[in-house]
């Protein structure tokens, strides 16, 4: 939750409608004084409207916030738009990889990220949250000539490059799972650390959708 301004980047309601935003990193694009972006995950959560529609209704006034990808989906429909980028996307069943740039692109932490949730979904069976919260603990730093060029410098980027990210001074803090089954019953778990990175504390939340909202 943003504490400052009473938003969200990762949310879901009593009727299955979620949503997820993350930054666009641009820092020389950054404008002072833009509204929260926080508060598009929760006005979704709060709205009876579609994915798709929320996010034509988010387009049309997106320019004025900073860079932003933003999902928003429920049982029948998942859609994605960024300011970045032009329009809104109906995203057909697969699986997909955002972190800092748009939906998709091959930064190494997001091709290893897919590439680990495809091996795991081949896989018959039940999954255990364990072995996903795995994929997110990958501390693996890419490569010099794999790391994009996003304006921070090369050791920046470096330090930014794992999908769990861990120094001194900044890191991960939380890693969460949303977990849906065919019957909409829905398990959330958010993995909390603390500053040093080293203990986590588990907040887990089981419930049923109410259907549509």
């Amino acid at each position: 939750r943003d504490r400052k301004r009473g938003g969200t980047w990762l949310g879901i309601n009593g009727s299955g409608s979620y949503a997820a935003v993350t930054n666009f990193r641009a820092p020389s694009e950054i404008k002072k004084g833009a509204p929260s972006r926080g508060h598009l995950v929760s006005d979704f959560l709060h709205s009876t409207e579609s994915p798709a529609s929320y996010l034509e209704r988010i387009a049309a006034t997106s320019s004025t916030y900073n860079g932003f990808n933003l999902i928003a989906g429920d049982s029948r429909q998942l859609a994605y738009h960024s300011n970045k980028d032009a329009g809104v996307r109906d995203l057909a069943p697969g699986i997909y990889g955002l972190s800092n740039h748009l939906l998709d692109t091959s930064w190494p932490k997001v091709s290893r990220g897919k590439q680990a949730l495809t091996e795991i979904v081949r896989q018959a069976g039940e999954v255990e949250p364990e072995t996903l919260f795995a994929i997110l603990a990958d501390e693996s730093k890419a490569e010099d000539q794999a790391l994009p060029d996003t304006g921070v410098g090369v050791e920046v980027e470096r330090v930014l490059s794992p999908l769990f990210i861990r120094t001194p001074i900044y890191g991960t803090r939380s890693s969460t799972l949303l977990l849906i089954d065919i019957e909409d019953s829905i398990t959330f778990i958010e993995r909390t650390f603390d500053a040093g990175m080293k203990d986590a504390a588990d907040a887990v939340f089981k419930f049923k959708s109410e259907g549509e909202p």
